[in-house]
């Protein structure tokens, strides 16, 4: 059997062309005012504390304006002025105003029922757990 040859491979290595200071144009800036290795092109970042929507319109319901009444002004929230112009408007025979009122109402009044007692079983099970969770606190500092 005959010997294969073996065949040199040549390894060609590409040859980048360094560019001068000169070189400048779209995508490369003056050699001066390229980024340093390790420096951000941001270097503050996204802004903290950016608003969404419902953070908008809270302030928005917050804010103070001027009101006028019985000749006096006063310093209200928005929220406070929307609630006087629905009462106004109901009482001028707005049925819609009128509607909205009573069911803001009824929102608030059955919000407020939600309390309940607790009944002596469940306080018996959170006074256990408190006396039990306080006890492993105790230990706790007892082990340092």
């Amino acid at each position: 059997m005959a010997s294969i040859p073996k065949v040199k491979r040549v390894i060609r290595k590409r040859v980048r062309l360094e560019s001068s200071d000169d070189d400048v144009g779209y995508g490369k800036p003056p050699r001066s005012r390229r980024f340093k290795p390790g420096q951000s092109g941001n270097p503050k970042g996204r802004p903290k504390g950016a608003k969404n929507r419902d953070t908008i319109l809270r302030e928005l319901l917050n804010s103070k304006i001027t009101m006028r009444r019985d000749g006096k002004a006063r310093k209200i929230t928005v929220m406070e002025g929307i609630f006087h112009k629905v009462v106004e408007d109901s009482l001028k025979g707005n049925i819609k105003s009128a509607t909205f009122l009573l069911n803001q109402l009824a929102a608030i009044t059955s919000d407020g029922g939600n309390e309940s007692e607790i009944s002596r079983d469940d306080k018996a099970v959170l006074d256990a757990y408190l006396r039990n969770f306080q006890s492993s606190l105790g230990r706790e500092e007892k082990a340092r």
